[in-house]
């Protein structure tokens, strides 16, 4: 009200029922009260009261109790860098990296902190967040060839306190000949394929006829010694008689004896034909 003077005198009680007096007015603006970790130890409750003066008199708050480790924001975390993998034997991938805010002290374990990634296309306007944990590292598989990613990074203490504010807007490119790399090589791998499976299918038709031949002869057809054989598949008689000694059709009965007889003589190799 118009005529009274406040004097923010905001005051830490411990459980050593000790007082402070606010360090600082003016870092964090009018009616306040600047206060970092040289000042305050996690997992301790404080009582916080502050306290208005004038003419009249003084008047104080009701305390509020609070524990700095479930209140604590910390700022976004920073160096935030996007790197596309090309891997040979693959799919590309997308690996994120990024460094605790500097006032954080997570080397000395008096904070842990936790993050939390979105991203989108660019063209996008919902958001896909993935909870990474304590890692400060984090690899995408799923992306869209010939898409622009828009990627931030927050962070929060571990189990307790405010998520940070979101870090700068990161941008990375996906290229489009990726998914057109892909189809060449599986259009080479497809081509050689087919090659290697005719070639096998001829070379095992070829021996599976030398295999037949070995296995399977040919059966020789008879022969009979001082006759033509091309006479046989003419299947001219007079000339076949006429080299048999006979002369004329039908043959004479001294014809058939001499057949009969040449051919007694000349199969007796492999069996005798008896006569009729």
């Amino acid at each position: 009200d118009p005529g009274i003077e406040h004097h923010p005198g905001d005051r830490n009680r411990t459980s050593e029922e000790k007082i402070y007096e606010c360090p600082d007015y003016r870092t964090s603006g009018p009616n306040s009260c600047y206060f970092n970790k040289n000042h305050t130890n996690p997992w301790t409750t404080y009582n916080i009261t502050v306290t208005a003066t004038n003419e009249i008199g003084s008047n104080s708050s009701d305390p509020h109790y609070v524990d700095v480790t479930y209140i604590v924001q910390p700022d976004p975390p920073v160096n935030v860098t996007l790197e596309l993998k090309k891997p040979m034997n693959r799919k590309p991938y997308l690996v994120l990296t990024w460094s605790p805010p500097p006032l954080a002290d997570v080397r000395s374990g008096w904070l842990t902190l936790e993050y939390e990634l979105r991203l989108k296309p660019e063209e996008g306007e919902e958001w896909e967040t993935i909870f990474v944990g304590q890692q400060t590292q984090y690899k995408m598989f799923s992306l869209n060839p010939g898409k622009k990613y828009i990627v931030q990074i927050h962070c929060k203490p571990d189990h307790h306190g405010s998520w940070s504010e979101w870090s700068s807007e990161k941008y990375i490119q996906i290229p489009n000949d990726f998914r057109v790399k892909d189809m060449i090589v599986w259009i080479i791998v497809g081509v050689l394929s087919s090659l290697i499976c005719l070639i096998m299918s001829w070379t095992m038709v070829l021996k599976g006829y030398r295999m037949i031949a070995f296995i399977l002869p040919p059966v020789p057809g008879p022969k009979i010694k001082g006759i033509d054989t091309h006479l046989l598949e003419t299947g001219k008689s007079e000339e076949l008689l006429s080299a048999l000694g006979c002369h004329g059709f039908p043959p004479t009965s001294d014809c058939e004896e001499l057949l009969i007889e040449y051919l007694e003589v000349e199969d007796s190799e492999d069996q005798q034909l008896m006569p009729r």
